[in-house]
C-alpha cells in the first residue's frame, strides 16, 4: 500500500507561489527560450554530483559579476530539458526564486517572510516523497539573506532556511561572488557547512570567443545582420583592453549586440556589422575617442589569430 502525503502547503497554493515569485528555468528551456550555454559543462557537473548527494546537497557558486552563474544554472535546466541528467533528477525543475517580486508590496521583514516561508515548506515537505520531481531553488545574490548584510530587504532570511536545509529537505543553488561569501555567509559556519562551493573560472580570449562563435545566430536572426569572426575577436580585444573593471564573457556579449544594434539602426539590416559600429560601442561605454580605438596593428593580429584557432579547429569550450 503506497504510503499517503499529506501537506500544509497545498499543490495549488505552492504553484501559485511558483507563479508569482519564481521563474522555472526548466520549463523556459523547454520552450528553446535560452540561447545555447557554452563553457560550463565542468561546472554543471560538479552541481549535479552535488545535487545527487544525500547530505550537503546545496551547492554554491562563486565568481565575479558578469562570469556567467546565472548562465550556468540555465545550462543546468537545458541539461534537466534534454534529459541528460540522472534519474534522480529527471523532471527536476530549476526555480529562481525572485526576492525582489516577492518584497514587492511589502511593509516590512515579517510580511515578506509571510510570503517565503509558505513556498520554502511548501518545497520542504515534498522533498523526501519519491514521486514527486526535484524542486531546486536557485538564489542569485545569496550573500543578501544573510542577518549580517545590513541594507539588505531580505537580511535575515537564512534564519527561515537554515533549519530546513539542516534536516536536508532542501535543494538549493546560490550564487554570489567569492569576496562577499567570505564577508557575510562564511561568518555563519553553520550555514556555510550547509553548501559546497562551485567556483567559476573566467573564461579567456579564446574561451570567449568561442561563446561569441554560439550565441552568434540567435543574435544575427534578432537583428537581421551578420558579424564576422575577425569582429568578435575585434570585441574580445577592445572589452579586456578598456574594460578591465568588468568580466567575460559578459561584457563581450553585451558590446555584440550593443555593436549590432547601433548597425542595424545606422545602416538598416541586411548587411555586415563594421569595426565603425564596434568602436562607436566601446567609445560609448569608455568615454574614449572613437578614432582613438581604430589600430591597423592590432586589426593585422586579430586577422591571424583567428585564421590560427579557425584553422586548427579546436573546440575549447562545448
Amino acid at each position: 500500500m503506497s504510503e499517503q502525503w499529506h501537506y500544509n502547503v497545498t499543490n495549488g497554493e505552492l504553484e501559485d507561489l511558483f507563479r508569482a515569485y519564481c521563474t522555472d528555468y526548466t520549463a523556459l528551456a523547454r520552450l528553446n527560450r535560452f540561447g545555447p550555454i557554452t563553457g560550463r559543462d565542468k561546472e554543471v557537473e560538479e552541481t549535479i554530483l552535488i545535487l545527487l548527494q544525500k547530505g550537503r546537497k546545496n551547492a554554491v557558486l562563486l565568481a565575479p559579476a558578469g562570469v556567467g552563474k546565472t548562465a550556468m544554472v540555465v545550462a543546468l535546466a537545458q541539461r534537466i530539458a534534454e534529459e541528460t541528467v540522472p534519474d534522480y533528477l529527471k523532471d527536476a525543475r530549476v526555480l529562481e526564486v525572485e526576492l525582489a517580486r516577492m518584497a514587492a508590496g511589502t511593509s516590512g521583514p515579517a510580511e515578506f517572510q509571510e510570503r517565503f516561508i509558505p513556498l520554502c515548506k511548501g518545497v520542504a515537505e515534498r522533498y523526501h516523497n519519491s514521486e514527486n520531481p526535484r524542486i531546486i531553488l536557485f538564489i542569485d545574490e545569496i550573500h543578501q539573506i544573510m542577518p549580517n548584510c545590513t541594507g539588505s530587504s531580505y537580511a535575515g532570511l537564512s534564519d527561515v532556511m537554515k533549519p530546513y536545509l539542516t534536516a536536508g529537505d532542501l535543494m538549493v543553488i546560490g550564487a554570489t561572488t567569492l569576496d562577499e561569501f567570505r564577508m557575510y555567509v562564511a561568518e555563519d559556519p553553520a550555514l556555510e557547512r550547509r553548501f559546497q562551493k562551485v567556483f567559476l573560472k573566467t573564461p579567456n580570449a579564446v574561451e570567449t570567443y568561442q561563446i561569441l562563435k554560439a550565441l552568434r545566430p540567435s543574435h544575427e536572426k534578432h537583428h537581421g545582420v551578420n558579424i564576422s569572426n575577425n569582429n568578435l575577436m575585434l570585441i574580445i580585444n577592445l572589452c579586456d583592453e578598456h574594460m578591465r573593471k568588468r568580466s567575460q564573457p559578459d561584457k563581450a556579449i553585451i558590446t555584440m549586440d550593443a555593436a549590432m544594434a547601433y548597425h542595424v539602426k545606422t545602416h538598416g539590416r541586411g548587411s555586415d556589422v563594421t569595426p565603425d559600429s564596434i568602436y562607436y560601442m566601446v567609445a560609448r561605454e569608455t568615454g574614449l575617442n572613437k578614432q582613438a580605438l581604430h589600430d591597423e596593428k592590432k586589426l593585422q593580429r586579430i586577422l591571424k589569430q583567428v585564421a590560427e584557432l579557425e584553422a586548427e579547429g579546436h573546440i575549447y569550450f562545448i
